[in-house]
Order: structure tokens, then sequence, then C-alpha cells
């Protein structure tokens, strides 16, 4: 086992999505666009869409629910929420506090981590870390974003891409099969103009940004830091991890664009049919999307316990991190 194996394994996963569909059909009617123009760009079909009053901690409780559901594991004993999102409900409270709130968890710390696309690989190391060092023993791990609220739906080259989803996971203290054996992160602040969303400011140093609150990106310039940056990545995560990609059984990426994933196992040496995704019908869900992809993967019956997993989030800030998990639910 690598030196770098921490003690900590994910124990439980769950997801959600919400019901109204937000079609290539639909958007045809809204936008300058057509189904074969986005299929061929994007590989996207159908979005998942909130509704008016449904915000992200709603998301987020759904799918601790479907996790509590499908798995023994108990709440009562968290000891941390952590909630990656982008779009939490209110500058504050946190989205992981109206989470705690639900549940009447009694005892455990709540936040919320901001890395956009790359928030919830961003968490799962964050707790994965807490535990290596004593600090807890079981952390609640959400990733859950709510796009559409913050799409420009008369922007024709951001609305085909965004959806609304959440996925969550429990990570737990375990000596014996632990789950994190490698991770790599990093950003590169100097490319946050080319996605964002104003807030308080609308600069970003001498930079004049645009969107007045709603997402801005420019496809081009996010492709680029992609596709360059992930494959370096995924080879610090080998060195890391005394393997080889042949030891992979899945290759999870963030779901920003089928074309994106499709360059990035050609660059990274991936054979694509390894790669497991949720944007077809549920669109870029943000930090949501990995996790999605990954329970659609055990759902549909590709994802095993023993598999080597190699999940990969990117996005603004610009932010990126990688890491290499065993899969392992067996209780």
């Amino acid at each position: 086992m690598p030196t770098s194996a921490l003690n900590a394994r994910i124990t439980a996963i769950g997801s959600y999505v919400p019901k109204q569909i937000l079609s290539n059909q639909d958007l045809e009617a809204m936008v300058e666009t057509n189904d074969e123009w986005i299929v061929q760009r994007t590989g996207m079909r159908e979005r998942r869409i909130a509704a008016a009053d449904e915000y992200t901690s709603h998301l987020s409780i759904r799918a601790v629910e479907d996790m509590v559901a499908r798995y023994s594991t108990s709440l009562d004993d968290v000891e941390l929420i952590i909630v990656a999102t982008h779009t939490p409900d209110l500058a504050f409270p946190s989205a992981a506090c109206l989470v705690q709130a639900h549940f009447g968890i009694p005892a455990t710390g709540a936040y919320d981590l901001n890395a956009t696309c790359a928030g919830f690989t961003y968490a799962l190391h964050t707790a994965s870390a807490m535990i290596a060092a004593g600090v807890h023993r079981k952390v609640l791990v959400i990733g859950a974003d709510t796009v559409s609220k913050i799409t420009d739906y008369t922007d024709r080259s951001t609305c085909i891409l965004f959806g609304d989803g959440a996925g969550a996971v429990m990570v737990e203290r375990d000596d014996e099969r632990p789950s994190f054996l490698a991770h790599h992160q990093g950003s590169d602040g100097t490319g946050g103009k080319h996605v964002y969303r104003t807030g308080l400011a609308a600069t970003i140093g001498d930079v004049e940004l645009g969107g007045n609150g709603k997402l801005v990106q420019n496809g081009r310039e996010v492709y680029k830091f992609a596709v360059t940056t992930v494959p370096q990545g995924i080879e610090q995560l080998m060195a890391k991890s005394d393997m080889r990609l042949s030891d992979v059984d899945w290759f999870i990426p963030h779901s920003a664009n089928l074309r994106i994933i499709e360059s990035i196992c050609e660059k990274s040496g991936i054979p694509f049919e390894k790669s497991l995704y949720s944007l077809v019908y549920y669109g870029n869900t943000s930090a949501a999307s990995i996790p999605l992809a990954l329970d659609l993967g055990i759902q549909e019956g590709k994802v095993h316990d023993g598999d080597t997993l190699l999940l990969y989030g990117f996005g603004g800030g610009l932010t990126h991190a990688g890491l290499i998990v065993r899969w392992d639910l067996r209780q």
C-alpha cells in the first residue's frame, strides 16, 4: 500500500437530482441553438433544474436521505459536515449548517467549502486529512450546486451547459481498509477572470467584470486549463501512489463537457471507455458532478468493491484536485 495512504474510508454514498428536466429541445425555444449543435460540442442532452423554492441545502438533504436509506449509516455521530458548493442558499448561514439543522445532528462542526467544480475532491481530501490527523472519526461530505439559479439564459454559450444536483458520501476512520491512496491539488488565481460570478466586488485586480451576478465563463480558456492541468495532475498522482494507469479501473473527472473529458483521456493515455460522467442527462452540475457520476456507475453495475478510482475536479479559481480512491463499501 502506498505510504501516502490515509486511515479513512468512504463507507456510503447517496445522490439526488431535481425532477424538472431542461432538454436540448427546450433550449431551442429559448436561445439560438439546436440539439445537434449542443450534443456535438458538449455531449449533453438534458439537465435537471431545481424548483423556484428548491435550493442547494434541499438538494443536499435529499442526497443524504438517499444515502441513509441505502446504507446502514448513522448521522448522530457525525463530527463534521462539509458542503462543497459555490451556490449556497444564503451568504450565511452556510448550507452545511442548514443540513445540520434539518437532521438535528447533535455535536458536529459544519461549513461550506468553495472550490467550485473542484469542490468535491477538495472536500474529500479535507475530510480524509482530518481523519488521518486524528481530529475527527466521521465526516459527512456533500457536493451540491444549483447552478441554474446563477445561469444567464440569454447567453447561449453557457446556458446549454449547467444543471443542478447533489451527491453525499460518508467518510470514516478505518485503519484496515483505507480508501485514499494519493492526492494532488493546485490553483492558478491568475485565471480567475476566465470563469467567475461577481459578488461584493465587480473587479479582479484591474479587470472589470460583467455578468450582473450571473455566471460568466470563457469556455476556450477553461478548456485550455483543463486539458493541460489535469493530465499533469494525473501524472503526479501516479507518481505519488506508485501506480500505473493500467491499475485504474475508472476515471471520474468533473463532468464539464464531454469534449474536455475526451481530450484529457487522450493526453493522459486513459482509455475513454474507462471514464464515468454524469453530464449527458444532468449537465454540468459543478461540485455535484463527480459524486453523481460515481453513483450512476454504482447503480449501473460498473463500479464494484475493490475497484481503483481516479477522481479529478477542476474549475473556477482556477482550481483543480485529484484523488486515487480504492472503492470498498463492505460493512
